[in-house]
């Protein structure tokens, strides 16, 4: 007899199936039900893993799976990996976050594609030799499949159990190449996105701040040298747009060196065109306008992305403002201050600035000079510990 979806319904509705070693029986109504849940679930997952991996941007409607898993592990993750007093230690176990997410990521994938074939499987139990006598046995079958290790132990007899098996083998060999392309993808928009950040130590130090980047491209030895900066992290900007709104799981993988963050040094020449915009007469004015919006929009696309909360705020302190502008006035740049210098550079920092410091808090980013949490810069001395002084001898 030829096995179609509708005769396999009318006979499993009409011959219940023989009670399991369990003691429950299984009708066909139930198998049926078992067969609904199994295509929901993996519509489901394939719906997810098509718009986490294979989508190069992101979707507006999302079945949030992929999200709704990462965000709370983060949640955890970082109260844990920021205990003890130890700061490299802390940041290599906030920087193992990204792999390990990525790794479960595909681990509840894995596991959602087998329990939704196994339900497939088992509802399909009397057309398989030996018969799958409970769901543990088709969720065996099931995995076995996908991974696939099938020992040949349980063997499809019928038309619809082997049509199952083959796309549920033809499934395990698609999730396969996709982890292995989003492995090359993820790991080279890191690596280019890296590149940039460790080249900017060079002007802006690390921890990096703005105004060290605009005293340093001051030197006359650097000339054009602030123009081209600019340049690059235009193209930075527009490449981590890009890479990190389709694979938002990038923004958890920590950069590799001592006092560096992506979001810090971003911020850095976000602050140093502001600053150059509404405080200078530089020649790269040009440059640092493109660079300025196409960085806001970086900022406006990932506080859509990560659901951040805007706030017109410069953040900054008048004071602080002022004395970067005496910093770049000595550095021989011919500096407009004032009220009205002020008025526009917060104008421009508020823009992108709460943004970014909800992210560098949220990443638990390096502080840096006017990014993040600026109460402690790993880069600063501490102050020498005051020894307890020593009590005088008795008097006799």
């Amino acid at each position: 007899m030829a096995w179609t979806p509708t005769a396999f319904a009318a006979t499993s509705l009409a011959t219940p199936r023989p009670s399991r070693s369990s003691g429950f029986k299984v009708t066909g109504v139930l198998a049926i039900a078992e067969g609904a849940a199994g295509v929901v679930l993996l519509l489901v997952t394939f719906y997810d893993l098509f718009q986490s991996v294979v989508l190069p941007r992101p979707a507006v409607r999302k079945v949030t799976v992929a999200r709704a898993i990462v965000r709370p592990l983060w949640r955890v993750w970082k109260w844990v990996g920021n205990r003890g007093s130890r700061i490299d230690r802390s940041e290599a176990r906030l920087a193992a976050f990204g792999p390990i997410a990525l790794i479960t990521l595909f681990l509840v994938w894995a596991l959602a594609l087998i329990l939704g074939y196994a339900l497939l499987i088992d509802g399909l139990g009397d057309m398989f030799r030996p018969r799958l006598d409970s769901f543990l046995t088709a969720f065996y079958v099931s995995a076995t499949t996908l991974v696939p290790l099938s020992y040949g132990d349980f063997v499809p007899e019928e038309g619809l159990a082997r049509l199952v098996i083959i796309l549920e083998s033809g499934t395990g060999v698609a999730v396969a190449a996709l982890a292995i392309t989003l492995l090359f993808e993820l790991y080279g928009d890191f690596r280019s996105r890296e590149e940039a950040v460790v080249a900017l130590d060079a002007l802006a130090g690390a921890p990096p701040s703005a105004v060290q980047l605009l005293e340093t491209a001051a030197q006359p030895e650097m000339d054009g040298a602030l123009k081209e900066t600019f340049d690059e992290w235009r193209r930075w900007s527009a490449m981590v747009l890009e890479s990190h709104l389709a694979y938002p799981l990038l923004v958890y993988f920590r950069s590799s060196h001592d006092n560096e963050a992506w979001i810090n040094s971003f911020g850095a020449v976000m602050d140093s065109a502001s600053l150059i915009l509404s405080s200078t007469d530089s020649p790269a004015k040009g440059a640092a306008k493109l660079m300025f919006m196409v960085g806001n929009h970086l900022v406006e696309d990932m506080s859509w992305v990560l659901g951040l909360t805007l706030a017109t705020d410069p953040i900054i302190e008048r004071s602080e403002y002022a004395a970067a502008i005496a910093r770049l006035k000595a550095a021989g740049y011919k500096v407009r201050d004032g009220d009205a210098a002020w008025n526009d550079f917060a104008h421009h920092r508020s823009k992108y600035a709460s943004a970014l410091n909800q992210m560098a808090t949220n990443l638990l980013a390096p502080p840096a000079a006017w990014v993040g949490d600026r109460s402690y810069l790993p880069h600063r001395q501490r102050r020498p510990r005051r020894r307890r002084p020593t009590p005088a001898a008795p008097t006799t």
